[in-house]
């Protein structure tokens, strides 16, 4: 089953670094973490940068079942 990585305000309305998450595809994962965490998530997770395996994925992307879904908000520095 695909891990999902949550990073910074992700966790934080998670709760939790990281879950399994059943799902052939990018969509599958993230839409069962919203059903999980819910509307709190839904929106962090729309200014967040999605990421398999270390590189750029979108929805629509495949995923085997030892893949790493990492949901990566935007930092700010100074």
């Amino acid at each position: 089953m695909p891990r999902l990585r949550l990073f910074a305000q992700a966790r934080e309305v998670a709760g939790t670094a990281k879950a399994e998450m059943a799902g052939s595809t990018v969509a599958d994962v993230l839409d069962e973490a919203v059903a999980l965490w819910g509307p709190g998530f839904r929106e962090v997770l729309s200014t967040c940068a999605v990421w398999v395996n270390g590189e750029p994925a979108d929805r629509v992307t495949r995923l085997a079942p030892d893949d790493e879904v990492a949901v990566l908000p935007p930092v700010s520095g100074g």
